[in-house]
């Protein structure tokens, strides 16, 4: 008899007496309702904290790598700025460079910033990109996005690319003309003069990222070089690696290849403190929202010492049969942990589904509320992204589990060192 009911003579832990036990507390009955009411209630709180802990997380890591791509499909990984003399051998420095094993595109530019005008009348402000016809054909995230129109236009020198969403600010169509109006025009007598003119649209990208496709133009290399007073020169070299995250071994290689004095600055420098801000904000994000798990754990512990409580009188019979102070405490820890396990569980497979629908859900919610949820003019992009990390979700995991069995061992040892004479006196 001992042997069956207490765990002494050999019986191994968890058996299967101890799991029946455990199982039959954790069951709902009439005079149990209040034990089954916080242990439902804890089931749902560590169920929604894993789950929502899943979600936003996995929003957060799609966010910064939607933003990664999206910014490094754009900018250079490496920008090679000149010292001390225009840099007019553009042409001979990006050749070299684009030499480099491992570099896929050196690109010369010139930038400038414009009064964009489209048929409407309306204006807005906008940055020219100058960029030879065969480099932005390289640049995937622009030449793979092309919505209306081709870049056949663009390469005769007779159009510009414009973001589809400076073309919907400013009404324009495909063959529309968009006026520019740049400060730096032509010096007269009178002074300097804006420089005005109009130029077709021959395609509209769209990148995904509203601060683009709202603010750049591109524009033919030579085009831009005679609008923005830049003849012969380029303001600086975009150069584009296989590898963004090991530029720093291609630094001495470009600054050797460029045969001139230059400055050379990396996607990390130019965007440290964006990309600093949302690692900050991640790790923030994570241990506040832990706090909701911590909550449900809690709401173990409460459930479960009400449990002891409730069961005094049952756990003195077990104990006047046989049953060891191990036997119990595994009983107790078996039935809260029961909880934990379950309710983490149940968070993996909801944050997994949310995560999955998540754009839909989005949309849904936007339709139902009447108002835009993550409006691309504030959070940059245009779609809500999530991407799950193993590692990182299989912690969240693990840590909810942790969690959930340490909420076990107190209410679990206070069962196991009940009296049974004290608890049977008064029967």
């Amino acid at each position: 008899m001992t042997e069956t009911t207490g765990g002494n003579g050999g019986a191994p832990p968890f058996s299967h007496f101890e799991r029946l036990v455990a199982w039959r507390y954790l069951r709902s009955r009439r005079k149990e309702a209040v034990v089954s009411v916080i242990a439902s209630i804890s089931f749902l709180g560590i169920m929604l904290g894993v789950a929502t802990l899943i979600v936003v997380m996995a929003v957060m890591n799609g966010f910064r790598a939607e933003l990664l791509t999206r910014i490094l499909g754009v900018n250079g990984h490496i920008v090679v700025q000149p010292v001390d003399m225009p840099m007019n051998d553009y042409e001979d420095v990006s050749t070299r460079v684009a030499r480099i094993p491992g570099v896929r595109l050196a690109a010369p530019l010139v930038e400038g910033q414009v009064l964009a005008s489209g048929r409407e009348g309306r204006g807005t402000g906008a940055l020219i990109r100058g960029v030879r016809t065969d480099d932005l054909a390289e640049m995937r995230l622009v030449a793979q996005n092309i919505r209306q129109g081709s870049l056949v236009g663009f390469a005769t020198g007779g159009g510009v690319a414009v973001g589809a969403r400076m073309a919907q600010a400013l009404g324009l169509a495909l063959g529309d003309q968009v006026t520019l109006f740049s400060p730096e025009g032509d010096v007269t007598p009178f002074g300097t003069t804006p420089r005005v003119k109009a130029y077709p649209v021959s395609a509209i990208f769209e990148i995904g990222m509203s601060e683009y496709d709202s603010s750049i133009i591109y524009m033919p290399l030579e085009e831009a070089q005679l609008f923005l007073n830049a003849e012969g020169l380029a303001q600086y070299i975009e150069v584009f690696v296989d590898d963004p995250d090991n530029v720093d071994s291609f630094r001495p290689l470009v600054e050797e290849a460029a045969q001139r004095p230059v400055i050379i600055t990396d996607w990390r420098q130019r965007n440290q403190t964006f990309f600093s801000a949302l690692e900050v904000e991640r790790n923030v994000m994570f241990m506040i929202l832990t706090m909701i798990v911590l909550v449900a754990a809690l709401n173990i512990i409460s459930g479960m010492i009400m449990l002891v409580k409730d069961k005094g009188h049952d756990i003195a019979i077990l104990r006047t049969m046989g049953a060891t102070s191990g036997a119990i405490m595994r009983i107790f820890m078996m039935a809260g942990a029961a909880i934990g396990v379950a309710g983490t569980l149940a968070g993996f497979v909801l944050g997994t589904v949310l995560c999955l629908n998540v754009e839909s859900i989005r949309q849904f919610f936007s339709w139902l509320s009447g108002t835009t949820i993550f409006n691309p003019e504030v959070y940059f992009l245009s779609q809500l992204p999530a991407d799950m990390e193993t590692g990182e979700t299989v912690s969240v995991v693990l840590m909810a589990l942790l969690l959930s069995f340490l909420a076990t061992l107190f209410p679990a040892w206070r069962a196991s060192r009940l009296d049974p004479v004290e608890a049977l006196r008064y029967e």
